[in-house]
């Protein structure tokens, strides 16, 4: 059987797609993105950050927990937004979370909390 010349040279590039490595195939930027963790130019890439956190509002008591599955610590402060424009608003000091490290925050409003959420901090 003989391939037609047309159909050859579409043959030998998927043929070569599909043998060499990832790294050997151009790419859009013209290289590929650094890993975590690797230098670049002098600098080290960041890491993965930031905490893993559940609110739960229970009438008007806010607790919150967050766990730190990360080497580097995290600062994780809640702040909560109260129902009505008399009641005021709160923001706890931000709690270092280390690694493996999990933390509890609580606050509350006088009457109905409108939303709460978690801030995080390097």
């Amino acid at each position: 059987m003989r391939l037609s010349r047309r159909l050859a040279p579409a043959f030998v590039v998927l043929a070569l797609l599909t043998v060499l490595p990832y790294e050997a195939l151009p790419h859009r930027s013209g290289r590929s993105a650094p890993h975590a963790g690797v230098k670049t130019g002098g600098k080290t890439a960041p890491g993965p950050f930031g905490s893993d956190c559940r609110v739960g509002v229970t009438g008007s008591h806010v607790v919150a927990y967050c766990h730190n599955p990360y080497p580097d610590a995290d600062h994780v402060s809640l702040h909560i937004e109260c129902g009505h424009w008399w009641d005021v608003d709160t923001d706890t000091d931000p709690v270092e979370a280390g690694p493996a490290m999990t933390v509890r925050l609580s606050g509350r409003c006088w009457q109905d909390v409108r939303a709460a959420w978690i801030g995080h901090a390097r």
